[in-house]
């Protein structure tokens, strides 16, 4: 059902930019607007794993630094047919973890120092497991997907304020490709809040397939619920010090969350559903297994 809400999602946000495209900016603004997130996303798919490791001071590992949590990641990997990462310790005391990487060949796990202390090996295994989950996925290739066309539905609204501003609200000829004012300036309030919306829910449900897949993976979606418990409750009392909203997509937990209204606007579910179903796995008969 998350593989299919995706596609939807992703076709829905595809429809807005085509409508946005022409009610906004018409043929001329649409192509330029799409070319220019495109060229912006591109770049943000080859380099920024090496650019959000260095904004959390990420250190890499090797085995004789770290030889459980190296160990633990080797073995996941294996098991779930994927080139080993690199692995990396964050020096911060909230406890959370990440995956990065534009492909399985070319992906990075990395976990705070805090998570390590936090949580038994079964815990962290589930926790990796997640990780490695988008990994097999390809997460950060669907995302860079969503944020290229919410990008684009962005511009192209700025592109329309300014035809506002200095060409007075007139639209050309539907011959010259031009936009409807009123269309326009509906579109200029609605659609970039639409494509933020859609491309939030894009993540939560990337976020149930990471967590069904790591269960699968580890063989202990228990243990997996658990760790989900402790990080949201450790990281209200240890905040991350390091790091951007920006960023907390790539994240386990939101170490950057709010409440209430805010959670129609967070890149991850609420963690007590996420529990559930890892609960519901497990009764299903899933057990855990070496």
């Amino acid at each position: 059902m998350n593989r299919l809400k995706t596609v939807m999602l992703l076709a829905t946000l595809t429809a807005l930019l085509l409508w946005a495209g022409q009610a906004l900016a018409g043929q001329g603004g649409f192509l330029m607007a799409l070319m220019f997130a495109g060229l912006m996303n591109f770049g943000a798919y080859w380099w920024s794993d090496k650019i959000v490791l260095r904004m959390y001071g990420a250190q890499e590992i090797t085995e004789t630094e770290a030889p459980q949590l190296y160990g633990i990641v080797r073995d996941l990997a294996r098991r779930g047919g994927i080139p080993m990462p690199k692995v990396y310790v964050i020096p911060e005391e909230a406890p959370n973890a990440f995956a990065t990487g534009r492909n399985p060949q070319h992906a990075a796990v990395a976990v705070t120092a805090g998570l390590m202390r936090l949580l038994d090996r079964d815990e962290l295994a589930g926790v990796l497991a997640h990780e490695l989950g988008h990994v097999r996925n390809r997460d950060t290739l669907i995302m860079s997907v969503a944020a290229t066309i919410a990008g684009a539905v962005s511009m192209l609204a700025n592109i329309a304020s300014w035809g506002l501003i200095f060409g007075g609200g007139q639209s050309s000829d539907e011959e010259d490709g031009g936009s409807h004012p009123v269309a326009g300036l509906l579109g200029i309030l609605l659609a970039p809040f639409a494509a933020m919306l859609i491309q939030t829910a894009i993540s939560r449900s990337r976020e149930f397939l990471a967590d069904e897949a790591g269960a699968r993976l580890a063989g202990d979606p228990l243990a997996l619920a658990r760790a989900l418990r402790k990080i949201e409750a450790w990281s209200q009392q240890v905040p991350m010090t390091a790091g951007s909203p920006a960023t907390a997509h790539l994240f386990i937990i939101n170490p950057f969350s709010g409440g209430g209204m805010l959670r129609l606007f967070s890149t991850h579910p609420p963690t007590e559903a996420r529990v559930a179903r890892l609960e519901a796995m497990a009764r299903q008969g899933m057990t855990h297994r070496r």
